[in-house]
């Protein structure tokens, strides 16, 4: 009784469509030339990448999943022309062209701009945390992996003199003093390896804690010249040099952090992304192993600055109190971007003060005035108050509607990639809604 098909099994205006029409336009030049050639035939890359567009748009993230939905699901036989790829075959493909599949994310925003649907200009920022694929209670710290190592190495002398008489009658029976030395090494090797990573990473740690040091005190001087008064505050104190015994690494993704989030601490990653608040559509994502996000608004900016010239110009942005420094506001004037990034929790101007207007600017305000008096106003006010109806609404749908709450991958490298994913995923869903409007106003008009 099917349909004999599959084209006819799904409407015309189904999202299952619109991204592989989407995906058929996409320039896949370079993933083509990943192709060996050898072996059986493979699988087109556009039906490949249109699968996992589709399956991160809907909820299907694991490869296992996604094999079974080419079976049970209308819309994923569609995608998949009715073939069936093995769960091993996309997680490779996933895998092994991650970078190709991550320059689609640009390309969706090209086609998108071409459409009419995406033209940049005031932006809204901001990160939420996604837990890595990675256990907290898998994360070794520094202190204990030294204690672990005395404890091993004392096992290992015990051992030693164990072995040295054979008719001690402190071995138990059948116990092998080769096997146990062994596998004693071994775990005393990856203890080892594993203080190391530590090590760096603190290493890098100590280097950035001391480069902020010297900034706050250069910046320290240069007001105490040109004031020609001695600056109050206490002085900046320098980074301690020690090692923090509490840092730790996890042995399932080492490159994961232990991050604070609303459900308490959790192995996780911080996902930043950029929506221009006229379109809704993501214009920017990354991610960080940083757990703030003061740091991150540096390379956001840059990558707004970088977007292609058709999809416009940045020329606003928004973003909470997470992300203010006076730096951070003097970056963004630089790169002729006029900033809303609230500098701390505000007093609820209820009553007529909403009403009100600032005193005006003194005549040689720094950058920082200037955005704090800018905030102050009713039109300020106004378009700071869009960050909460844009960027936080983005999370939530890619949380709560496509279930979005835990990446697959691991690796720094690997996890970015798998935000661009979701960053396109969502993108095809906004442009599809979008396009749905424009056609229903054009058949109503």
């Amino acid at each position: 009784m099917f349909p004999p098909s599959v084209q006819e099994w799904l409407p015309e205006a189904h999202l299952a469509r619109f991204v592989a029409d989407i995906v058929g336009k996409l320039d896949l030049r370079s993933l083509r030339a990943g192709y060996s050639g050898r072996g059986v035939a493979a699988y087109q890359p556009e039906m490949m990448i249109a699968l996992l567009f589709y399956g991160y748009a809907t909820g299907v993230f694991s490869s296992r999943k996604l094999e079974r939905a080419t079976y049970d699901s209308v819309a994923f036989r569609y995608i998949a022309a009715n073939q069936h790829p093995e769960h091993d075959t996309i997680a490779t493909f996933r895998r092994r062209f991650l970078p190709e599949v991550k320059a689609c994310f640009k390309q969706i925003l090209l086609i998108a701009a071409e459409s009419g649907l995406l033209k940049v200009g005031r932006v809204s920022i901001d990160g939420t945390k996604i837990k890595a694929n990675a256990s907290k209670h898998h994360a070794l710290s520094y202190a204990h992996a030294t204690k672990m190592e005395r404890r091993i190495k004392n096992e290992i002398d015990r051992l030693l003199r164990a072995a040295e008489n054979a008719d001690s009658a402190d071995v138990p029976d059948g116990m092998d003093i080769p096997a146990e030395l062994a596998r004693r090494e071994t775990r005393l090797q990856a203890i080892a390896e594993a203080k190391e990573r530590i090590r760096l990473r603190e290493q890098e740690r100590l280097a950035a804690e001391q480069a902020a040091y010297e900034k706050k005190l250069a910046e320290r001087a240069n007001r105490e010249r040109e004031t020609g008064k001695k600056h109050r505050g206490s002085k900046p104190k320098p980074p301690s040099r020690a090692i923090n015994p509490k840092a730790q690494i996890n042995l399932t993704d080492d490159e994961s952090r232990i991050m604070p989030t609303g459900d308490g601490f959790v192995q996780a990653y911080n996902a930043q992304a950029a929506v221009d608040c006229e379109s809704l559509l993501l214009v920017s994502v990354d991610v960080s192993q940083s757990p703030t996000d003061v740091t991150l608004l540096t390379s956001t900016v840059t990558q707004l600055v970088n977007l292609p010239n058709s999809l416009g110009t940045v020329s606003e942005l928004l973003a909470d109190a997470g992300y203010f420094s006076s730096s951070n506001v003097d970056f963004c004037e630089a790169n002729h971007i006029t900033p809303y990034i609230s500098a701390g929790r505000e007093p609820h101007a209820g009553g007529l003060a909403r009403f009100r207007e600032p005193l005006k600017l003194r005549q040689k305000a720094t950058a920082k005035e200037r955005m704090q008096h800018r905030l102050k106003t009713k039109d300020g006010r106004a378009i700071y108050g869009q960050r909460k109806q844009t960027i936080e609404p983005r999370f939530g749908n890619i949380k709560g509607v496509q279930g979005f709450r835990q990446f697959s991958l691991r690796g720094h490298e690997n996890v970015s990639g798998e935000w661009q994913i979701i960053g396109s995923a969502y993108n095809l869903k906004r442009m599809h809604a979008l396009s749905l409007k424009i056609a229903r106003r054009a058949k109503a008009g």
